[in-house]
């Protein structure tokens, strides 16, 4: 009888445990399951995977972004622009009669609209468009004046887009594009600027400035983000590596690490990417180098940049130049353009973005 009662005293012990047991169990996969939910979505959530759209000559259509959203992007930047003669003209002019619809106020606006309606958060990029080829870091006055009637050209073209900005409810706003001369000579006019913005606009604010000059800048710690256009050369090899192109960013990446530390700043690449060439890897803000068609190298150049950076804490993502909103004839085989759209890169995009 004893052992019958023991048996049964035991039996239930055992069965008590086991119940214990699956319970804590099943907690601790549920807990598991939703932390690792909210890794995945808080990391996409707040990575930026962009693209930067192409502004278009008519009203952008809601579904030319279906492929952007299927790319698994999350922001666009929405491009905007002004038109300089020269890079020694003052008498900047933007939304002209004439000029495509998606560099327009309205062009903007609805783009804008459009973005956030399929749930894409927007930067607001404008941009300077100077004749004959010009860079706009180049862009230098000759005179004081010269340079006052072009800052109050360009204050009033960056503060109309950045009240469309603000009434659109775009995320984020740069306030000006690889205007190195300027934001070296002329520091005190974008510490006023970046104060009128942030009077109108409630975003976030960053400036775009080109890669090998970044460190000029003496303003960034009066915006939110520090904005590298990152076409950094990896190497001189016309046919480098894996290891060739990783171990470029790696060098690079010490010094935007040390450098974002140091004004305890997060850093997003305003623009990046790589033409389809097999060299592309050597000067890759040049847009005319001549090179060998090469999805391999595009994809290969890309891979390198998101395997070093895409998981640094202070690095918070980018924009990839360029999407074309018509994307079935954007692209595609033989194009050497920076596009991935119909290339081996654009599945590269869409796994990474993906994850």
């Amino acid at each position: 009888m004893h052992i019958i009662y023991d048996f049964c005293h035991f039996s239930k012990k055992v069965f008590t445990f086991r119940t214990y047991l699956i319970d804590f169990l099943k907690i601790f996969t549920s807990i598991a399951l939703i932390l690792q939910l909210f890794f995945v979505f808080g990391q996409n959530d707040n990575m930026i995977n962009g693209v930067s759209l192409v502004s278009t000559k008519e009203l952008l259509d809601s579904s030319q972004l279906t492929p952007v959203v299927s790319l698994n992007a999350n922001w666009t930047a929405v491009i905007p622009y002004a038109f300089l003669a020269n890079e020694h003209r003052p008498d900047l002019v933007y939304d002209m009669d004439g000029q495509w619809i998606g560099e327009r106020i309205h062009g903007t606006r609805a783009a804008i609209y459009l973005c956030r309606q399929n749930g894409l958060k927007v930067m607001v990029k404008p941009q300077i468009w100077v004749g004959s080829g010009g860079f706009t870091g180049h862009i230098d006055m000759n005179s004081d004046a010269d340079w006052e009637f072009f800052e109050m050209n360009y204050r009033k073209f960056i503060l109309a887009f950045a009240q469309v900005a603000e009434e659109e409810g775009a995320e984020m706003f740069c306030i000006g594009t690889e205007m190195n001369k300027s934001a070296k000579k002329r520091p005190e006019f974008w510490r006023q600027l970046i104060k009128e913005v942030r009077e109108i606009y409630s975003g976030q604010l960053t400036y775009a400035e080109n890669w090998d000059c970044y460190d000029d800048v003496s303003f960034w710690n009066e915006l939110d983000f520090i904005g590298v256009d990152a076409y950094f050369p990896l190497t001189i090899k016309s046919r480098p590596t894996k290891k060739d192109l990783s171990s470029g960013w790696e060098r690079l990446e010490l010094d935007l690490s040390q450098f974002c530390s140091d004004l305890n700043m997060q850093m997003i690449f305003t623009e990046y990417g790589y033409r389809s060439i097999s060299n592309c890897a050597h000067k890759p803000w040049n847009y005319n180098m001549r090179g060998n068609y090469s999805e391999e190298a595009q994809v290969n150049a890309l891979n390198a940049l998101y395997k070093v950076m895409w998981d640094k804490e202070y690095f918070a993502g980018g924009f990839l130049w360029k999407w074309h909103p018509d994307h079935e004839n954007a692209g595609g085989r033989e194009n050497t353009a920076y596009t991935v759209q119909n290339k081996k890169a654009e599945m590269l995009v869409r796994e990474v973005y993906g994850h």
